[in-house]
């Protein structure tokens, strides 16, 4: 019988700066290794570092259950803090674990449903719309919330981020909390396969634990390949407590 053939993996690497919207102080850097197989996005490991570069927490994303709303599982160090969003049965449930102990909820199915990193996926999924002028809503799950709320995404225009055409995007929150909660901006390259910049609230909260960060971060113009190797080795890091601020 003839054999079967391995998959052909392959992993990416690029690292976001998050400043403070003045862009005056770097707050934390947040590597990203993606990994692939068969050209198919598969998983992504995250390293967040402190200015002066100690690794404080990490993000690991599945992409299996779902490209839009991927599972993963995020864990600070300074905080004690665990949050995440998890499959079973085809039904989705979003989970923390801190001071206040577990709590975990399953969702409802939206068909829209939208979590972390799978925001990326929803953009590319839904460019022509966009560029259309198209307003775009979603479910986002906020594993902190034990809930996901309605979004709206909107094109706000061209832009230009290091010399590059860009085209710049809104969210914002549906309903009366749209009133209170700030925007978030992202920027896309004019062909859409790439995060320039994102302004707005983090997924990082500040060091007491009360607030996230509201941060620019800025993403390189391309990635690079890297080994495997590499991003086994981001997975075994050893996280520790140190301050943003």
């Amino acid at each position: 019988m003839p054999g079967i053939a391995s998959a052909v993996e392959s992993v990416r690497f690029e690292q976001g700066q998050a400043w403070d919207l003045q862009k005056k102080r770097l707050l934390y850097t947040e590597s990203h290794w993606t990994r692939f197989e068969n050209n198919l996005l598969s998983e992504r490991t995250v390293l967040y570092r402190c200015a002066d570069g100690t690794p404080f927490a990490r993000k690991e994303i599945s992409y299996s259950p779902s490209r839009l709303a991927p599972a993963f599982e995020f864990k600070d160090a300074r905080l004690g803090y665990r949050e995440g969003l998890r499959w079973k049965n085809g039904s989705a449930s979003v989970w923390f674990a801190g001071t206040e102990g577990y709590k975990e909820r399953q969702l409802q199915n939206e068909g829209t449903l939208v979590a972390d990193a799978g925001f990326d996926g929803f953009i590319r999924s839904r460019w022509p719309q966009l560029l259309s002028d198209r307003r775009q809503q979603l479910q986002f799950a906020v594993p902190s919330r034990l809930d996901s709320y309605g979004f709206h995404l909107q094109r706000v225009g061209a832009a230009v981020y290091r010399e590059q055409a860009a085209q710049t995007f809104r969210l914002g929150l549906d309903g009366w909390l749209g009133l209170v909660a700030p925007d978030i901006e992202v920027t896309y390259n004019n062909s859409g396969n790439r995060l320039l910049r994102f302004k707005g609230l983090s997924n990082i909260r500040d060091d007491d634990g009360n607030a996230s960060l509201r941060a620019l971060i800025e993403f390189p113009l391309t990635d690079r390949e890297v080994p495997v190797a590499e991003k086994n080795r981001a997975q075994s890091v050893l996280l520790k407590s140190c301050q943003l601020s």
